[in-house]
C-alpha cells in the first residue's frame, strides 16, 4: 500500500491516519498573487481587511501544529530531481540518517529533493513534514509526509521552515532553493536567529556561487571574509548528521530546549 493513502484531513492540515481521496476545486491564480496585486482603493477596502485575518489563521495553524515538534532539520532542493539522479539519492539517505539521529525532517513536501528526505527519513521509521504551498500548477505533498501543511502564503510558510529548525541542509535546486538559502544565511548574519549550522551539499554545484562571492562580493565589501563562516559545504553525509547532532546536544547541556518544544526559546521569525 502507498503510504500516501493513510492520511487524514483536517482543514488545511494533513496528517497520515486513513485512506481519504483528496478533491480540489480548480482556481483562478494563487492567494498570493490576490494578495499582492494592486487593484483600486475600492477592492482594497473589500478584501485585504479579511485577509489578514486568513493570514493570522495560517500563522495559528502553523503554529499549532509544529508546536510539539522534537529537533528537527529544514532540507531543501530542487523540485526537478528525479529518481534516477544521484542527487535524490543522497537526499533520501540523509532523510535516513538524520531519521536515525533522532531528528525530524521538514521540506516542502512536494516532489523532487523533498520527496527524496521525506522517503527516506519515512523508511527509517523517522517523522516526516511537509509545508506545501498553494501554486498556479498545483503541487501536491508527496506520499511520505506524516505531517503535512498546506499554506497560501510563501511568507508564513518561511517562518516556520526557520522557526521549528535545528538546522538548514540545501541540495543543488533553483530560485526558490537559493531563495531559502540566502534568506537563513541573512537572518543569521543579521543576529535574527541563533547561528545554526546550514550545510550545502554538493561541492561542484555550489562551487561557482562561491567562487563568485569570494572574487566579486568580498573585494567589493559587500560580504565580509567572516560570512564564510556561516556555512559549511560537504558531500559527507554522515557529517551533517553527526554536525547536526552535536549542535543539539550542546544546545541542550547549555540548558537550552530547541525551538517550538518545551522550556525552548523562540526564535525570530
Amino acid at each position: 500500500m502507498s503510504p500516501g493513502r493513510d492520511r487524514q484531513r483536517a482543514g488545511r492540515l494533513i496528517v497520515r491516519r486513513e485512506a481519504l481521496d483528496r478533491v480540489r476545486p480548480e482556481r483562478q491564480g494563487t492567494e498570493d498573487e490576490r494578495f499582492l496585486q494592486r487593484p483600486g482603493r475600492p477592492a482594497i477596502l473589500d478584501s485585504d481587511p479579511w485577509r489578514t485575518l486568513r493570514i493570522m489563521s495560517e500563522f495559528v495553524e502553523g503554529f499549532d501544529a509544529l508546536a510539539s515538534l522534537g529537533p528537527a532539520v529544514t532540507v531543501f532542493g530542487s523540485a526537478r530531481v528525479g529518481e534516477d539522479s544521484p542527487i535524490y539519492e543522497q537526499a533520501r539517505e540523509l532523510g535516513r540518517l538524520l531519521a536515525r539521529e533522532g531528528f525530524a525532517v521538514i521540506t516542502g513536501g512536494g516532489p523532487g529533493v523533498m520527496t527524496a528526505v521525506n522517503r527516506g527519513a519515512f523508511e527509517a521509521g523517522g517523522f516526516s513534514v511537509g509545508l506545501n504551498i498553494e501554486l498556479p500548477h498545483e503541487q501536491w505533498l508527496n506520499p511520505y509526509v506524516d505531517l503535512g501543511i498546506e499554506f497560501r502564503y510563501f511568507f508564513v510558510r518561511k517562518t516556520m521552515f526557520v522557526k521549528y529548525a535545528d538546522g538548514f541542509v540545501i541540495f543543488p535546486g533553483g530560485f526558490g532553493t537559493l531563495d531559502e538559502l540566502f534568506e537563513a544565511l541573512t537572518l543569521i548574519q543579521v543576529g535574527k536567529i541563533r547561528h545554526f549550522p546550514v550545510y550545502l551539499v554538493g561541492r561542484d554545484y555550489w562551487a561557482g556561487l562561491l567562487e563568485w562571492l569570494r572574487t566579486t562580493a568580498l573585494p567589493r565589501a559587500m560580504i565580509a571574509d567572516l560570512d564564510f563562516d556561516l556555512l559549511t559545504v560537504t558531500d559527507d553525509l554522515e557529517e551533517i548528521a553527526a554536525g547536526l547532532r552535536r549542535f543539539t546536544t550542546s544546545w541542550a547541556s547549555a540548558g537550552e530546549a530547541g525551538p517550538g518544544r518545551a522550556g525552548g526559546h523562540d526564535r525570530e521569525p
